[in-house]
């Protein structure tokens, strides 16, 4: 199917279509849970992975290796938590880049709370699916902070943290977005997740060509050869790479250098 990117002017976060290589963002991403990094198993909450790293630390290291944005997601702030939110203002403040935060935004007031506490740009999942309209004014009051995550399941949508299925097919529910001043749409392939395998990237590809917004994948690499891929799918602005970097299987230097570089033509994957 053929598709436009709309907007061509190039911003924090946004691959360049002006000519020329594009650049696609790498946001390292950390995931906290009881003021800890952690790593969820197959998305189970009750089996973290605990990562022995300082969470400061280890964020503003992903500043001094050249990473333009980074990802944080509030685990416990699913469950309407928040204990992690003197760390989450002390990681905004110091790391010294913007910072995309997720993680139980199920309400206005909290959007825009941590929009006022300095968070570059808000992710929200389960809200859009529940009350579009809410979305929609919060990204008409913040044009380019409000990001929508799109959980996919065996062909639908997720919400509630992976744990409900909605009534909506993803592709429509993509396109049900395009009016929206969204920052972006982060796509999640559960199954792929889940599955700590490769995968494919049908899911990606086919909903990037459903959407005027950039793309942003989430779990799908785990090695440099994942972002070397990821390259040559049309419309894929940025990919979080949260436990690779922790476990050392990727570099985050090494990923950065490789989203820089000119992927060539581009190819459809199935």
């Amino acid at each position: 199917m053929a598709f436009m990117l709309c907007r061509v002017r190039a911003e924090p976060g946004r691959a360049s279509q002006t000519g020329g290589a594009s650049v696609m963002i790498i946001y390292p991403t950390l995931e906290l849970m009881n003021g800890k990094c952690v790593s969820l198993t197959r998305g189970r909450l009750d089996e973290p992975v605990i990562w022995h790293v300082d969470p400061v630390a280890t964020a503003r290291g992903f500043a001094t290796a050249g990473a333009s944005w980074m990802h944080l997601t509030d685990i416990d702030a699913l469950s309407g938590e928040d204990g992690n939110d003197e760390l989450i203002e002390e990681i905004i403040r110091s790391v010294g880049i913007p910072v995309q935060l997720g993680g139980g935004f199920r309400a206005r007031e909290r959007v825009t709370k941590w929009i006022d506490r300095g968070a570059g740009r808000i992710v929200i999942g389960t809200m859009a699916a529940h009350d579009p309209e809410l979305l929609r004014e919060l990204a008409r009051r913040h044009p380019d902070q409000i990001v929508l995550a799109v959980d996919v399941h065996k062909g639908w949508v997720m919400t509630e943290g992976w744990k409900s299925r909605s009534a909506f097919e993803p592709e429509a529910y993509v396109k049900a977005f395009d009016d929206v001043p969204l920052a972006g749409i982060i796509v999640t392939d559960i199954d792929a997740d889940i599955e700590d395998s490769d995968g494919s990237l049908g899911v990606l590809t086919g909903l990037a060509a459903q959407t005027r917004h950039p793309v942003i994948a989430r779990g799908t690499v785990r090695c440099a050869d994942d972002v070397a891929r990821l390259k040559y799918v049309p419309n894929i602005a940025g990919t979080l790479i949260g436990r690779a970097l922790l476990s050392r299987d990727v570099d985050l230097s090494e990923a950065l250098a490789l989203a820089a570089a000119d992927p060539g033509p581009t190819a459809a994957f199935r």
